[in-house]
């Protein structure tokens, strides 16, 4: 199988993956009820197709129907994902990231929050990465 994660998705196709993620398996007709705006239900199954050629998305058969899931596990698609964001976004620098994530952030971080934030730069440290 190519790198499910080397293609590049249109805006609608991301919308359907998310979908995919967040029920971990749906019909089109599922997906197509979580969409904003939702295009019809033939627009939708050969969008799942597409991402099916595309590598991102697989079927089985539940008798007459198709159900879909994602190919890649969610925490490796997450990782390309911010790999991506740091490369196009931050010329690959963690620290300009997280500084906009922390300025942009629209609430404070808790106490808690801020302890694992600090466990984790420690860990990194003591890493040497």
């Amino acid at each position: 199988m190519a790198d499910a994660l080397s293609s590049r998705l249109s805006r609608r196709e991301r919308q359907i993956m998310d979908v995919l993620y967040q029920l971990g398996e749906a019909t089109a007709a599922e997906v197509q009820e979580r969409l904003p705006e939702p295009p019809s239900y033939s627009a939708v199954r050969a969008m799942l197709r597409i991402l099916e050629e595309k590598g991102h998305a697989r079927h089985h058969e539940d008798g007459p129907r198709y159900v879909f899931t994602p190919t890649v596990a969610r925490t490796t698609a997450q990782k390309s994902a911010v790999r991506h964001l740091l490369r196009t976004f931050f010329d690959g620098s963690v620290e300009d990231a997280m500084a906009a994530l922390l300025d942009g952030a629209e609430r404070k971080l808790s106490g808690d929050e801020i302890e694992r934030l600090s466990k984790l730069i420690e860990q990194r440290k003591r890493e040497g990465r």
